[in-house]
Order: structure tokens, then C-alpha cells, then sequence
């Protein structure tokens, strides 16, 4: 493993840090404050936006996420790891900036992967191009959102369309979305993993209904998370993404690259509020002194830079991983960086607020604002829990196979158990 970046990584990077310090950060508020105001139906991005999207896509930032050269740099997922980290320091502003924002990112991933050739046409380009955004429907109120095997949701094949009913929420960014790619089931009587499907659905379609957008830590403007029922929501069979009941496999392709971009823009958010509480600490007299003599201020300081380096490290560990030997033999290191990164996080803004004193609760500084946005990463693409009981039950099954190997005096291969999975 070498995460020294190549030349062209580090270009990009530094291009990326001095688009962040000429175009986001001096517009950053004005920019969120637009994206609440402004999206609606057939208003993807606002004015302000739309001109910064137009600069960095006329710099060569755009679409930097796609490891298929076809429609982007080519960059390996560690690689572009690292690109991912900047972006994360305004997780607001700076992704719909470079067109590299989710849900977008994970649907023009699977469209590019599974899509027909119509479908990449339809709505690949205009995504890559950043005329459209789009949205993904999966999560169900009625069912648990973290057991997609519970899904209720059903797409019946009509003739030559498909007729959807389903109750979906948290359909992030539906609010100004042009494209729906719902996760629905298409065979109820298959194999659990083989009854689900995904279907591409246009926000026009008769009987797609916008509910509303969920109030998230009382937040609702913007691209929102919404609500949305598809009721007798009829398309041509030829929307349908993939191959019918691959649903959960193109879920899993989505969601290993989005698992790493959301760990390595929380690590770019953690070192944005590390650099705060440092400044503040060096800065802020209290009680004789600057905060930054007393012991407990640097006790927060130094166990922050201490887990936002191992965080990054596991994270590009992950990465490396999924570049070398594939998405499946990735799984657990992936499953670790989710719990790792999404509480690290939390953690050392926790600890900026708190050195920021009343200051970081309000939003005059960006951190309450990033904790707000980063709480959710402990949920979304799978809660902790449900990664640590994966997680555990691999490394149990792992031992349990090697205990019976060496029971039955079978050759042990690798003679060594690895260190690192």
C-alpha cells in the first residue's frame, strides 16, 4: 500500500483547495442559504450555485468521482479518497459544486454500470453534464430501512409497463430531482436477495406524489429528504435498471464507493473543525491564559488529530482494498470505516462546539451546521449496529472455519490467519 498520490492527484487537489478558497468558502453560507430558498420542481440548482458549478466545470472539476474513464478522470478510489476528503470540508456547498454530491454520484454509478444504452442517454449524460439532478428511492416507513429484504414496496409487469405502488421516505435530493431510481419488489415469491429490483422513474410520471419533505433535525427546504408515494405509477419495462431481481446486487455496487465517499468528506469535515478548535484555542483568552494551556483543551486536541488520522487510514486501507482484490473482498474493511468515520466525526465537533463555547452552537461559524449534516452518517447506508453485527459474525465464521480446518487436520490456507481483512 502507497497513498502517495501521483502528480495528477495532487494537481487535482491542489486545484481543488484553491477552487475551495476562491469560490465556496467566501460564498459558503450564501450558497446554502440559496439551496433552501431556490430548488424546487424544475429548479435543480439556484443561481449562485449554478455559476460556481459553471467555473469548476470549466477548470477541470468535474465528475472527478467516476472511475470509469469513460465518463470521468479514470481515478482509483483512493485517489479520488483524497480529492473526496477537501470536498468534505464544506459538505453543503462543496460536492454539488463539483458535481459530485449523492445521491447523483451513486445513481450516475449504476446507470453507467447496469444501464441500457437508452438509459445512459436519457439521463447518464444530463447527470454527468449537471443539467439534472435525480434522486433514490429505497427506504420504507412501515419497515425497518436498515433490512431491505423487508421491503413492501411492488412493481407488477403490465404488458409493456411497469405498474409501481410503494410508500417510500428519506428520498434524498427529491425535491428539484428530474430522475426517481426506486428499489421496488419485482418477484415476491424469489429468493430473498433476488426479489427486489430497481426502476428508473421521471418525477413527471402520473401517480409519483411528493409528500413532503421529512423535517431533519428541523431542516425541510433544499433538495430535502422526502416522502413519496408511487401509487398505479406506470413505465416502460425498458426503465427497469439491470437485470429484473438484481436490485440488491446493483444496491451493493452503489453502495461500496458511496460507503468510502461519505467516510472520506467526514474526515474532510473533522479536519475543517480540528483547524477550527486550534485557531480558537490559540486564540481565545480565558482565565489567565489562552484556552490552549489548559490540559483539557489539549487533551480534546490531541485525541481529535489522533482519530481523524486513523480514520483516514482505515478508510484508504478500504479503498485500496476495493481497487486491488474488488467490492466483495472489501466488505469488511468497508464495514469498519462506516462506524469509524460516521463517530469520529461526531466526536471531534463535538469537541470543537464545546471549545467554541456558545459561539459553536449557533450558526455563525459552520460547525453547527456540519454537525446537524453529519449526524445522519451514523444511519445512512446501513446504521452502526447493523455494520458491527456484520462485522462480528464475519470474524466469528472466519475462526469458526479455521478451528474446523484445524480440527480435522486439514492444510490451513493461509497457513497464518491475516491480520488485516
Amino acid at each position: 500500500m502507497d497513498f502517495e498520490p501521483t502528480a495528477e492527484v495532487a494537481a487535482l487537489r491542489e486545484r481543488i483547495l484553491d477552487f475551495m478558497d476562491a469560490e465556496i468558502y467566501p460564498a459558503e453560507r450564501e450558497l446554502v442559504e440559496a439551496l433552501d430558498a431556490e430548488v424546487g420542481p424544475g429548479v435543480p440548482y439556484p443561481a449562485n450555485l449554478a455559476a460556481v458549478r459553471d467555473k469548476a466545470r470549466a477548470d477541470g472539476l468535474w465528475n472527478l468521482f467516476m472511475p470509469d474513464e469513460r465518463f470521468g478522470p479514470g481515478l482509483k478510489n483512493w485517489e479520488y479518497g483524497l480529492l473526496c476528503e477537501e470536498m468534505g470540508r464544506s459538505p453543503l456547498a462543496a460536492p454539488m459544486a463539483f458535481n459530485c454530491a449523492a445521491p447523483d454520484t451513486g445513481n450516475m454509478e449504476i446507470l453507467a454500470e447496469h444501464g441500457s444504452a437508452e438509459q445512459r442517454e436519457r439521463w447518464l449524460e444530463p447527470l454527468l453534464e449537471g443539467r439534472i439532478r435525480s434522486c433514490f428511492s429505497m427506504t420504507e416507513p412501515e419497515v425497518s430501512g436498515s433490512d431491505p429484504t423487508l421491503l413492501q414496496g411492488r412493481a407488477v409487469l403490465d404488458g409493456d409497463e411497469w405498474v409501481i405502488d410503494a410508500h417510500k421516505w428519506y428520498t434524498s435530493g427529491a425535491v428539484g430531482a428530474e430522475l426517481a431510481i426506486a428499489m421496488v419488489v419485482t418477484d415476491p415469491d424469489a429468493p430473498v436477495y433476488g426479489r427486489a429490483s430497481m426502476i428508473c422513474v421521471p418525477t413527471d410520471t402520473p401517480g409519483y406524489e411528493m409528500v413532503r419533505p421529512i423535517p431533519v433535525m428541523g431542516h425541510d427546504k433544499g433538495p430535502g429528504h422526502c416522502e413519496i408515494r408511487y401509487t398505479e405509477c406506470r413505465v416502460p419495462k425498458e426503465n427497469l435498471l439491470g437485470e429484473r431481481g438484481a436490485g440488491f446486487a446493483i444496491a451493493q455496487d452503489r453502495l461500496g464507493p458511496g460507503r468510502i465517499h461519505h467516510c472520506m468528506r467526514a474526515i474532510g469535515t473533522a479536519e475543517r473543525a480540528h483547524e477550527m478548535m486550534c485557531r480558537r484555542a490559540n486564540e481565545r483568552h480565558a482565565f489567565g491564559g489562552p484556552l490552549a494551556d489548559k490540559q483539557f483543551v489539549q487533551e480534546d486536541i490531541a485525541q481529535s488529530r489522533m482519530e481523524i488520522d486513523q480514520a483516514r487510514l482505515l478508510t484508504l486501507y478500504a479503498a485500496w482494498k476495493m481497487d486491488t482484490e474488488g467490492k466483495r473482498a472489501a466488505r469488511q474493511s468497508i464495514s469498519a470505516i462506516k462506524i469509524v468515520a460516521a463517530n469520529m466525526v461526531m466526536n471531534v465537533l463535538d469537541r470543537a462546539i464545546q471549545i467554541h463555547g456558545s459561539l459553536g452552537m449557533t450558526d455563525d461559524t459552520p460547525l453547527a451546521p456540519m454537525w446537524r449534516f453529519s449526524r445522519m452518517l451514523r444511519l445512512a447506508d446501513g446504521p452502526d449496529e447493523v455494520h458491527k453485527m456484520v462485522l462480528a459474525r464475519r470474524e466469528l465464521n472466519r475462526w469458526s472455519k479455521r478451528a474446523e480446518a484445524e480440527a480435522s487436520g486439514e492444510p490451513l490456507e493461509p497457513r497464518h490467519a491475516t491480520r488485516m481483512v
